[in-house]
């Protein structure tokens, strides 16, 4: 490797000379970990290569590191790339690195993408390079907020050994936890995230619609399912999702399921199909709650 990062492989720490990094991409999500890296002396950070100087040059201010590099030919040789573009973007970013010449066996390269899995970065395992990908599990919407708060964040992690090696301590030196998880399952991996936080959103803008059509204000609609959301999500959390249930399903109160399936069918058919849809679901939970599983 170029720089320090074999012997922090090989050890499964990162020594006093800090391995080297250069980010691909350093939007919102490379700024934040390039800063945390930065400030903890995990990564000695060399170049930041984004689609206009200009952003580069606000990337490095941010992080308080690293040079604007025009393109892969121009990045100098690193013992760790993060490509931290767009997910349409990571294998041709990869490609481009691979092609420049800048990878050897003992090079690490990364990406953080939450739907896809270290396979985009076949490029660089053609030329001997370490793969991986770490996503971390939360919203980088406000980098300077993330940077402040980012102890704790959950990571799920896939790829080759000596990648992890080098990659999990510098994920833990920045406060991250690790989770391991299974390459050929990251679509499935990330699906469950949707389901946990997208799909969870839409669900509060359906029962805010039921409620406003019912004859309730928007905003007090929001206020009458805060309560039954947080109370719900938080049982579930302490006691498990069987244990937590409640409602006419949990009762076996089907013909009050019955009634309200048909008043969302008279009000809205597509949302009808959906409450069909979780009916099935919550008898099934239901059903576990009843033999006592958790």
């Amino acid at each position: 490797m170029a720089g320090t990062a074999g012997s922090a492989g090989a050890t499964g720490q990162l020594g006093a000379n800090a391995p080297t990094l250069s980010i691909i991409g350093c939007g919102k999500l490379g700024r934040t970990l390039g800063r945390l890296w930065h400030d903890s002396r995990t990564f000695t950070l060399l170049d930041i290569l984004n689609r206009s100087s200009a952003s580069a040059q606000e990337a490095s201010a941010f992080i308080g590191a690293g040079s604007a590099a025009a393109s892969c030919a121009g990045l100098r040789n690193a013992d760790v790339y993060l490509i931290a573009a767009g997910d349409d973007q990571i294998a041709a970013c990869c490609n481009a690195l691979a092609a420049a010449g800048k990878l050897q066996p003992g090079s690490i390269v990364f990406h953080c993408s939450g739907a896809l899995s270290s396979l985009e970065l076949a490029a660089a395992s053609e030329r001997g390079a370490a793969v991986a990908s770490i996503h971390p599990i939360r919203s980088f919407a406000v980098p300077q907020q993330v940077a402040e708060h980012f102890a704790g964040t959950w990571c799920g992690s896939e790829g080759d050994a000596a990648a992890l090696a080098v990659l999990g301590p510098a994920f833990n030196a920045i406060g991250a936890q690790l989770v391991s998880i299974h390459r050929e399952q990251k679509t499935l991996y990330h699906a469950a995230a949707v389901f946990a936080s997208n799909y969870q959103v839409t669900l509060i803008d359906i029962a805010q619609q039921a409620y406003v059509a019912a004859g309730i204000a928007p905003e007090l609609a929001l206020k009458l399912i805060e309560p039954l959301l947080s109370e719900s999500a938080a049982n579930a959390f302490r006691l498990g999702p069987a244990a937590a249930l409640t409602g006419p399903i949990a009762r076996g109160d089907m013909a009050t399921v019955a009634r309200q399936y048909q008043a969302v069918q008279e009000w809205q058919p597509q949302a009808a199909g959906l409450y069909q849809q979780f009916a099935a679901l919550t008898s099934d939970l239901a059903q576990r709650k009843k033999n006592g599983a958790s």
